[in-house]
């Protein structure tokens, strides 16, 4: 994927006394007085607003927070205090502007942030009408909130389609890159993990990565109904038999193509869903009618360790157990070793999606994965194969 970035353009001297509108991604969780209770998103998104100041731009920032309804602000949706700790975090003032449509007074070397996006009407459904009043405001576009890109709307798709010049921030950038290494330029050996309670909310995944891996690792409820389709007995665990037959049809594409799901040969089962019930290792031909599935056993993590410890690619989505209870996170816990070890003699690793996210910094492994994704449903969409609008309409636009 090509695209237009941020840093080119302030190499290239062309953002000096440019009004400069970035569209950042400050959603951050905020307790019930309105506290920020993680910064990471803010702290994310400065080097993209630092990067258009240092090249003497004027300065937008445009932001959604929350759920808002259309056309009305509340306190609760302001991005007040956001933009107050940004300004702490840029190390100057950043006014907030509640009326912006009619343009903005912003000199080169300031910056604003711009109210919650996600009150202006128009913005979920893309309205020409509103990405035309962004467009108007900047001579060129930043998208830096990859965590969005999967939205086609008139503060991501929209204002880029129409906007002078459109390019992407080094957040953006930087997962775009991420995401072309691990699919689209992947060094095989590519394996790709899958983990989730259920085949149906990954189906598209595993059949679109079924198509370009070499080992496809699946885990937690999605193995469940893989081991039914396999033919395998897994007392009262978790699963989707109904969907056995597209089970078996990826893995019939991947055995078309000389790839394979390792299946294990051991797992970890209790009688009750819960860190203090009775577990045991089983064989996985001998789970009983009352046990469920929770983990997979000692000798079929350290399978999976060897198989990704050989890898040239990582993709990682989803824990292979109930990784939050102890007894059932050996599995988890043995392959981000895997990962991490792969990725220090050079595979490239990249990690997405909340659970996994939550997985890398419970063992200790963050700085030993190669990239580790913003964007959860974005991520997501893309591993599904489709074409992400935002991306997309920054792809067309570099082409032009």
């Amino acid at each position: 994927m090509h695209v237009l970035t941020l840093e080119k353009l302030a190499r290239d001297g062309r953002l000096s006394g440019k009004r400069v509108l970035i569209r950042s991604d400050l959603n951050a969780p905020r307790d019930e007085e309105g506290n920020i209770t993680n910064e990471t998103r803010l702290v994310a998104s400065v080097p993209a607003i630092r990067t258009a100041l240092d090249a003497g731009a004027a300065v937008m920032v445009l932001s959604h927070l929350g759920r808002p309804t259309e056309g009305e602000l509340t306190a609760k949706d302001s991005l007040d205090g956001i933009a107050r700790r940004m300004g702490e975090l840029l190390g100057c003032d950043m006014p907030l502007i509640v009326n912006w449509e009619a343009g903005v007074d912003v000199k080169p070397g300031q910056v604003v942030m711009l109210e919650n996006c996600r009150c202006n009407v128009g913005e979920k459904k893309n309205k020409e009408e509103l990405a035309q009043k962004y467009a108007a405001l900047c001579d060129v576009y930043v998208n830096d909130a990859f965590g969005t890109a999967h939205r086609a709307q008139a503060s991501t798709e929209g204002v880029a389609r129409l906007a002078e010049v459109a390019c992407a921030g080094p957040l953006m950038a930087a997962e775009i890159d991420a995401l072309t290494k691990a699919v689209e330029e992947a060094r095989h050996p590519l394996v790709a993990i899958v983990g989730g309670s259920k085949v149906s909310t990954k189906l598209t995944i595993l059949s679109n990565l079924a198509e370009k891996v070499d080992r496809l690792i699946v885990g937690g409820g999605i193995l469940n109904t893989f081991l039914l389709a396999d033919g395998k007995a897994i007392g009262k665990s978790l699963a989707e038999p109904e969907l056995v037959d597209e089970c078996r049809k990826v893995l019939a594409v991947l055995a078309s193509k000389g790839a394979s799901l390792p299946m294990p040969v051991d797992v970890v089962v209790a009688k009750a869903f819960s860190a203090d019930a009775e577990h045991r290792v089983a064989d996985v031909n001998d789970v009983k009618e009352d046990e469920m599935i929770l983990d997979v056993g000692p000798k079929t993590a350290a399978m999976l360790a060897d198989i990704l410890k050989s890898a040239g690619t990582i993709v990682w989505n989803g824990p292979v157990g109930v990784f939050e209870m102890a007894p059932y996170a050996e599995g988890t816990r043995v392959m981000a070793e895997a990962i991490a070890e792969a990725t220090d003699k050079g595979a490239f690793s990249i990690a997405g999606g909340g659970d996994t996210v939550s997985a890398v910094t419970q063992f200790g492994i963050a700085d030993r994965v190669s990239y580790i994704s913003t964007g959860g449903g974005a991520f997501l969409e893309f591993l599904e194969g489709k074409r992400l609008p935002a991306v997309a309409v920054l792809e067309d636009r570099a082409a032009e």
